[in-house]
């Protein structure tokens, strides 16, 4: 604080006290404080020797060189140590500031710098290339030709999502129509450009389902192919020899939360995150709720921080964009069960400020 150090034993002294220099943040002045003498001083200031306590400069009365307390009634709330930081109360030697994994958000990189360290190694984020497939497909801004066509919502949304992250070095969005020459080309150039390729539609077992047959003819590895996910079933995970390779299903809800689910915590881990999976917090069911699926599935929902309460919203189908954009959680239900109003359940925040 602003305000006069003192020694310890003129906390009770009600007399005038003599100020025998000023103390600025910066380097230390050669003095000491003494019993009947105090020393002006200012925020962030080394302190005098043999101070006992700062007492800030609203409850004193200056006069001339010399300052007492200004109101007798203060003098029984001022202890020693009073507005002085202790070295080492904050950081230590030894003290260990950042572990490896953390993500250097502000504060960390502010206390990085306040111990004067130039550098720290960290690690490097991939560049991301998202791949919509689909004949249906028409650029935003382009006209819709023909009845059958929409426009694609897959690109802007996945790359939204992983910006909104900042999970990646550089994101680059493609498309490509149901054509295997193409798809195949399209794949070859992005596997070697980038270290993940993320493919929107073309996974699943239908005629027009190109990504596997394109995917083994480059020679990229499938690790697993389907997941006990609702919605999102028809997801892929491969490698290639420089990159790795995400098929999310074509619609875009399913989409949306396979990326959450395993892409994202998979961006993270490359990264060099220590603990990259998705985000969970607790609430209260509003309503009761049933999961009539045999696999885990995860509801879009509105969560209410004032009140701690989650709320399903919407139609929850997979290509229902609208509830998607309404729901700020996901609500993940155990296959085939019910939930009663009241229940306390993990909720995946879809923000980070929520």
């Amino acid at each position: 604080m602003d305000g006069y150090a003192l020694h310890a034993a003129d906390l009770n002294n009600r007399d005038w006290l003599e100020i025998i220099g000023e103390q600025a943040a910066g380097p230390r002045q050669p003095m000491k404080v003494v019993p009947g003498k105090c020393v002006r001083i200012f925020t962030g200031a080394p302190l005098p020797e043999a101070t006992g306590a700062v007492i800030m400069q609203e409850d004193m009365t200056a006069e001339s060189r010399r300052v007492r307390f200004t109101s007798a009634e203060k003098l029984p709330d001022y202890q020693p140590g009073e507005f002085i930081r202790r070295r080492g109360s904050d950081l230590a030697a030894g003290q260990c500031i950042v572990r490896a994994g953390e993500r250097l958000q502000a504060g960390k990189l502010g206390v990085i710098a306040s111990q004067g360290f130039t550098s720290v190694s960290v690690g490097r984020q991939p560049r991301v290339a998202i791949l919509s497939t689909g004949s249906e497909l028409r650029a935003v801004g382009e006209s819709l030709r023909h009845e059958g066509e929409i426009y694609n919502s897959n690109g802007p949304l996945l790359a939204a999502l992983v910006a909104e992250g900042s999970l990646a070095s550089a994101i680059s969005t493609h498309h490509v129509e149901d054509q295997m020459a193409p798809l195949q080309a399209m794949l070859e150039r992005l596997l070697a450009t980038h270290e993940v390729v993320m493919i929107a539609g073309g996974v699943s077992v239908g005629d027009h389902d190109l990504v596997k047959p394109a995917l083994n003819a480059l020679g990229v590895t499938t690790d697993f192919w389907r997941v006990a996910v609702k919605p999102g079933k028809p997801f892929l995970y491969g490698r290639a020899a420089t990159a790795q390779v995400f098929g999310l299903p074509g619609n875009p809800v399913s989409a949306f939360v396979t990326a959450v689910l395993f892409v994202l915590p998979a961006l993270r881990k490359l990264a060099g995150a220590a603990d990259p999976a998705p985000r969970t917090a607790r609430a209260i069911l509003a309503g009761e709720w049933t999961n009539w699926d045999q696999r885990p599935t995860y509801f879009r929902g509105q969560f209410e921080a004032a009140t701690g309460l989650f709320r399903p919203f919407g139609l929850q189908e997979s290509h229902a964009l609208f509830s998607l954009s309404q729901a700020n959680a996901l609500l993940p239900v155990p296959p085939q069960s019910t939930l009663p109003a009241g229940s306390e359940v993990q909720i995946i925040p879809l923000h980070a400020a929520e």
